[in-house]
């Protein structure tokens, strides 16, 4: 796993990064919601120049059912050229993939042949329980002392949730995280400042209020996710906690600035329970604390009750539920995924305390089902959910399936999957590329994207 130079992914900056290979290739997790069949990391040709562009040209099955793959990472990345914990000589080879349901981790070797992965390692539940007291693994991130793992529930399923540590060379659990936990139960996603020594988490609930689909007691009741929390990164202890208020449910993805100087980022929050919109809010540094802003509100589309899922009959309305966003190397576009209209929205956040709308497109969505100029197959449903940028910025791919328990809730019919690619103009704006459009087989559904080499998820940097 180390090499005699430095891996030629890693960029010490943003700016370096962004001026990166072109990808050829994308790794996308799918699953079986039916828990009948092995989930999978499929392989998709991204290369336009290619013959078999817009297709799916391999894939790795898990060894068991039930896995339910959800957000994955690389084993390393750019953090690797940090100052404070370097080990440049690491190599980005290995996908570290979580179970969501299952609490298993999968450790898939990319290389020799990147269209044809291996599995090198399985964690067992069991394991990960014992020595790091967690499961309903959710997301990873490659730090530059190791690989964070942040869970869901503690061992039992139960709270609190939290983050714990993997060797990046051995895979080996190293154990739980946080040193001081504070006040934090709850957990969901989980980055970082590394220039300014802070971790930021969000938050969902815990895994029986979520595994069989949301509870709308729970949800009516404000009893889901609606805090932020700080940490010290280096001493792993927690610093803050801040509560977006009853009326804000489910406060999910976190993206901070790319550019280790700055000290904002973004997060979204599904829905509130006053209107069903969904907002962005952006966190920042004031003076020694840390604050939050709503800069963006997203509000419901009124419909015709007799098109809306039982969940949202009674309100006439049809929620923009943004389940993603992802933000652009330079820091310069935000895209928001809202998974129940439809739309794909591109924000302007040069100013991140004031977004202006530069992009939109519709495909699938509750009421909408928008189609593509590819889809051969009539009405879309399911909706923008997964996105993920190229380093330069120029594409933008996505997926349309959330959770297994949670898209029947909404799309009661059952989601057919796809992966979709937009092109983005030199100063904004989006539009389809009408080329690529995968009709995902049935049997699965997509999920996270990865991108070969990097994306604007999957690195940290330490350089400006």
């Amino acid at each position: 796993m180390a090499s005699w130079q430095p891996d030629p992914s890693f960029y010490p900056s943003p700016r370096m990064a962004a001026k990166a290979p072109k990808e050829t290739l994308a790794y996308v997790a799918a699953f079986d919601p039916d828990r009948k069949k092995p989930d999978a990391i499929a392989v998709v040709d991204v290369n336009p120049e290619s013959p078999s562009y817009s297709r799916i040209v391999g894939q790795v099955d898990m060894p068991n059912v039930g896995d339910e793959l959800h957000h994955f990472g690389w084993n390393a990345c750019s953090s690797c050229l940090c100052p404070n914990a370097p080990h440049p000589h690491m190599e980005r080879r290995y996908l570290v993939v979580p179970g969501l349901r299952s609490s298993r981790l999968h450790i898939i070797d990319t290389k020799p042949d990147p269209r044809n992965p291996k599995i090198a390692k399985v964690i067992e539940p069991e394991e990960i329980a014992e020595k790091a007291g967690y499961s309903r693994l959710h997301t990873i991130h490659c730090g530059p002392e190791g690989i964070y793992v942040n869970a869901l529930g503690n061992a039992e399923g139960k709270r609190p949730g939290g983050i714990f540590l993997l060797d990046p060379d051995s895979f080996n659990v190293l154990g739980q995280w946080e040193m001081d936990r504070g006040p934090q139960e709850l957990a969901y996603d989980f980055w970082w400042h590394l220039g300014h020594d802070t971790m930021v988490t969000s938050e969902w609930g815990t895994p029986d209020t979520f595994e069989d689909g949301l509870v709308p007691e729970i949800l009516l009741g404000s009893k889901y996710g609606r805090r932020l929390h700080f940490w010290d990164l280096h001493k792993r202890k927690h610093l803050q906690e801040i509560d977006f208020g009853e009326e804000h449910q489910l406060v999910f993805e976190l993206r901070p600035a790319h550019d280790p100087t700055k000290a904002y980022g973004f997060v979204g929050c599904v829905i509130s329970l006053k209107d069903l919109s969904a907002s962005i809010w952006t966190w920042y540094r004031d003076g020694d604390k840390w604050a939050v802003k709503k800069v963006i509100e997203i509000p419901a589309e009124p419909a015709d009750p007799d098109l809306l899922p039982p969940v949202l009959k009674g309100f006439n309305a049809v929620a923009p539920l943004v389940t993603d966003i992802d933000l652009s190397m330079d820091d310069r576009f935000l895209y928001v995924s809202c998974w129940g209209t439809g739309d794909m929205i591109q924000y302007d956040v040069s100013d991140p305390f004031n977004p202006k709308e530069a992009g939109r497109i519709r495909i699938g969505g509750i009421v909408s089902r928008a189609t593509h100029p590819k889809a051969n197959n009539g009405p879309l449903n399911g909706g923008p959910q997964m996105v993920e940028i190229s380093r330069d910025g120029k594409r933008v791919y996505f997926t349309n399936s959330l959770y297994g328990a949670i898209d029947p809730q909404f799309y009661p019919e059952g989601i057919d999957g796809w992966m979709v690619k937009l092109d983005v103009g030199e100063n904004g704006g989006i539009e389809f590329d009408e080329d690529f459009f995968v009709d995902w087989p049935k049997g699965h559904r997509p999920h996270q994207v990865r991108l070969e080499g990097g994306d604007c998820s999957s690195d940290s940097y330490c350089y400006p």
